[in-house]
């Protein structure tokens, strides 16, 4: 968890720097899960209109398949961005302001990261921009050489 208590913000904000275990209940349920803890550093700060902005970077690596060949495949998302805290509720339908009650006193990045990372991160992994796949009929991997059965419509 990464949580900044809002009542230690200064006129130059407060640091957010730290790591987010893969096992952080914030990523809970992803298709595609961290290999790594996420990197984070950013800055927390309050607005004039008493809302909060997060300049943040973050670096993540996500694991998944590749969608040709099934490969095993690690994705780095590494990038900067800013989101808004707000408690305003005309605000609240805003998909890019993260809800905070009204009255809180800490303000917890992780779900954040999960959704800023997320969006960033490419649904459509591949081994390598030249990958064959696999053979339709039998299921060889193509990388590895052509397949004995020579299914219709392929190369040998």
């Amino acid at each position: 968890m990464l949580s900044i208590d809002v009542r230690q913000i200064g006129s130059a904000g407060v640091a957010t720097d730290g790591t987010l275990d893969p096992a952080d209940p914030a990523f809970d349920g992803l298709l595609a899960p961290f290999m790594a803890p996420v990197e984070v550093a950013g800055t927390l700060r309050l607005t004039e209109g008493g809302d909060y902005l997060w300049r943040a970077h973050v670096r993540a690596t996500l694991g998944g398949e590749c969608r040709r060949c099934l490969a095993p495949v690690e994705q780095v998302v590494e990038d900067d961005f800013d989101v808004i805290f707000s408690a305003d509720p005309d605000l609240q339908e805003d998909p890019s302001v993260y809800p905070v009650p009204a009255h809180a006193t800490s303000i917890d990045v992780a779900w954040a990261v999960r959704e800023e990372v997320t969006l960033r991160a490419s649904a459509f992994l591949l081994c390598q921009d030249a990958c064959q796949g696999l053979c339709p009929q039998c299921g060889a991997d193509l990388n590895a050489g052509p397949c004995r059965c020579a299914a219709p419509g392929l190369t040998n």
